[in-house]
């Protein structure tokens, strides 16, 4: 792999979710290899705030369950930087308030899984409908955050995962359907990471059963996360498409640790 084919120079990016997390690692790090970026989030004062921080970096307010937001996202990145090369799809409906609530089917509320899959699924689908247009004309490509989750079966959080799994039959999709136009679609699939979200949702205890199961010596950061989509937004990934690269720290490569999770739920732990 070369230098230059890392480097993002001359090109645009949108990051959804910009303003905290793997979304601002991910704009910082775009940012550091050359492109310009538009930081698109639901909490417009944090995503202007880093926006001020990064050289040439646009802030822009994005409500997913919105239409007319998500276009408009869109629309004003164009209107902004003449182009769009990258879209990443990073945001997600996973506040401490909805992770606590979304547990598994049987006490599923309807309301929370329709409004995980109308942030999720339908407000992807709507950012990379209305930026394929101008994807097609920069031979850019989309990079959707999944989760680990969406590969494998879990005892919580049913319509997180199943929303992620839906992404990733999305991407699978959109690669099949725009590659001849010269569009690469790929996902990202973190395992638990260490972002200040995470942190507030889920106790050290629950943390600490996935650590175990890592095959490295900590949990993943924003940080790494940020690496696995910059290489696929670049021209180092040019022939890869329609794939998900699981970036959980080899959680997902072994035998999984639901026991651990069952003897939390059942107050095993303290």
């Amino acid at each position: 792999m070369s230098v230059d084919a890392i480097r993002m120079d001359g090109k645009v990016a949108i990051v959804t979710g910009g303003a905290g997390g793997i979304g601002a690692a991910t704009a910082r790090l775009l940012t550091a290899r050359g492109a310009r970026v538009a930081i698109a989030d639901i909490a417009f004062d944090r995503a202007r705030e880093l926006a001020d921080a990064i050289d040439g970096a646009l802030a822009i307010h994005l409500d997913l369950e919105r239409e007319d937001s998500v276009e408009a996202m869109i629309a004003d990145t164009v209107k902004a930087f003449g182009r769009i090369d990258v879209l990443h799809n990073n945001a997600a409906l996973l506040g401490p308030d909805i992770a606590q609530n979304d547990g598994h089917v049987e006490h599923m509320a309807t309301a929370l899984w329709d409004r995980t899959f109308a942030v999720n699924v339908r407000g992807t689908m709507i950012g990379c409908r209305a930026a394929l247009p101008h994807l097609r004309a920069t031979g850019g490509n989309i990079v959707n955050t999944v989760s680990n989750l969406a590969l494998q079966g879990h005892m919580i959080q049913a319509a997180y995962s199943s929303s992620k799994a839906a992404i990733i039959q999305m991407t699978r999709a959109i690669a099949a359907s725009h590659g001849v136009h010269g569009v690469r679609c790929n996902a990202v699939a973190p395992g638990m990471t260490m972002t200040p979200a995470l942190r507030e949702a889920f106790p050290p205890a629950l943390r600490k059963v996935v650590e175990d199961e890592t095959l490295r010596d900590r949990l993943g950061a924003p940080e790494d996360i940020a690496e696995a989509v910059a290489f696929l937004a670049s021209d180092a990934a040019r022939n890869i498409t329609g794939q998900v690269l699981v970036a959980d720290g080899g959680g997902a490569s072994h035998v999984p640790g639901l026991a651990g999770f069952r003897a939390f739920f059942s107050g095993e732990h303290a």
